[in-house]
């Protein structure tokens, strides 16, 4: 059924176009998140260890409500690894266990996707007129923020 919400419908195919971008990097930040969960080790290992637990199951929920958003306004979610792959910006490196790495990796990715969803706002709101996308993107920007802010503690 076609989706009347007051949104041109090429303005809502560019939206989720962008929502998909943003959910592809969130699943690699996810998965990232993760793999900092299960390989950190050393003197913060317990504190680091719930640290990431706390954000990949924060990153999880984001994800959800990204795929939910761009069904909302009537386009599919791209959840393929296939098309992940194809819409990310961040990039995995190899395998560490050194804590200061995994920070500085989580926390690159975390201020690149801000300054991501800072456009996104803006974009959401003034060229496609979509206030309901734009004001939900305004509120995981708060969320990556303090997700960062708390990486950014540990390498202080």
């Amino acid at each position: 059924m076609k989706t009347n919400i007051g949104i041109l419908d090429n303005h809502t195919e560019k939206v989720a176009y962008e929502l998909n971008k943003l959910l592809a990097n969130e699943f690699v930040l996810y998965t990232k998140t993760r793999c900092c969960h299960w390989n950190i080790s050393g003197m913060y290992f317990f504190e680091l260890h719930k640290l990431f637990e706390g954000q990949y199951e924060q990153l999880d929920q984001i994800m959800d409500d990204i795929a939910e958003r761009i069904r909302a306004i009537g386009h599919y979610s791209e959840a393929r690894l296939a098309d992940i792959l194809k819409l990310t910006d961040l990039t995995e490196p190899g395998y560490t266990n050194a804590a200061k790495t995994q920070l500085e990796n989580l926390l690159d990715d975390h201020e690149m996707i801000i300054r991501s969803l800072r456009t996104l706002v803006i974009d959401f709101a003034e060229t496609y007129k979509d206030l309901g996308s734009s004001d939900y993107v305004t509120g995981l920007l708060r969320d990556h923020e303090k997700m960062a802010w708390m990486l950014r503690a540990f390498l202080k």
